[in-house]
């Protein structure tokens, strides 16, 4: 019996300077996130025109971000490098930056930033834009609106407009008790890179999430015509104007694309 109760207040002493120990060493939530992305997809398209060629691409993205709001990201693809309207190198690395943040008890985020568009194998295509969104919920619907603008810079002062405007909207909802999503895109490039004046890219397609795994099927395009092409038809990779190649890089297709997400 003694030595039974010296065992359980030696267990009781144990126990009473070990607790406190062990709340010391739980530290707290650390202020700075890292989070990324990889996904393969069935091509890769920018603003509605492809960016690979029409063909499968491999992309992946890091972002840092701060609990003040403030974040660090890049982004990176493979694209185009053949005989395509658009050649841009064989890769695409975006490095961006900004502070996304509430507006106070609103339920408005805002998110402003500046971002580089980086083309290690054609870096005379190389520009970046400031950037700036407000989103938020109107009911089940996510929105979002925002504009990205390029200053006059070396790559479009080759260009009639030495600068370019891209304005979108976005529309997002959950459906109940599946594990799916609904969205859609509209934008608007104004500009430099507005070749045919009238120029609009358009998305509308569905996600399904699995853990940390979401499939998506997508209905991309623009506007453009194939009379638009014909009149202002982008180069080929031998540097011939090619109203077939610029038609086929801006018309409608399925887009399908698998990403992992940590």
């Amino acid at each position: 019996m003694r030595t039974s109760i010296k065992a359980l207040l030696a267990s009781t002493l144990f126990l009473a300077a070990a607790t406190p120990a062990l709340a010391d060493d739980t530290a707290p939530p650390s202020d700075i996130k890292i989070s990324g992305s990889a996904a393969i997809v069935s091509q890769y398209r920018f603003r509605g025109i492809a960016q690979s060629d029409n063909k499968p691409a491999v992309q992946g993205a890091l972002t840092i971000s701060h609990s003040s709001g403030f974040y660090v990201s890049t982004w990176g693809s493979s694209a185009t490098g053949g005989n395509s309207a658009v050649q841009i190198g064989g890769t695409e690395i975006d490095v961006y930056g900004g502070f996304a943040h509430a507006l106070g008890s609103s339920g408005v985020n805002v998110d402003v930033g500046v971002y580089g568009y980086l083309y290690p194998g054609a870096p005379a295509a190389n520009y970046y834009e400031v950037y700036g969104s407000l989103s938020g919920a109107l009911g089940p619907v996510n929105a979002k609106a925002g504009v990205n603008f390029a200053p006059a810079q070396k790559n479009l002062r080759i260009y009639p407009t030495h600068t370019n405007t891209y304005v979108y909207g976005e529309l997002s909802s959950a459906i109940p008790n599946t594990p799916l999503t609904v969205h859609s895109h509209l934008g608007h490039t104004g500009g430099a890179f507005d070749w045919t004046k009238q120029y609009l890219d358009y998305s509308v397609g569905v996600g399904a999430t699995y853990k940390n795994l979401t499939l998506d099927v997508s209905w991309v395009g623009t506007n453009v015509s194939r009379a638009d092409a014909r009149a202002v038809p982008f180069n080929d990779g031998s540097g011939v104007p090619s109203a077939r190649e610029t038609y086929r890089a801006a018309k409608d297709v399925a887009v399908v694309s698998l990403t992992a997400t940590f």
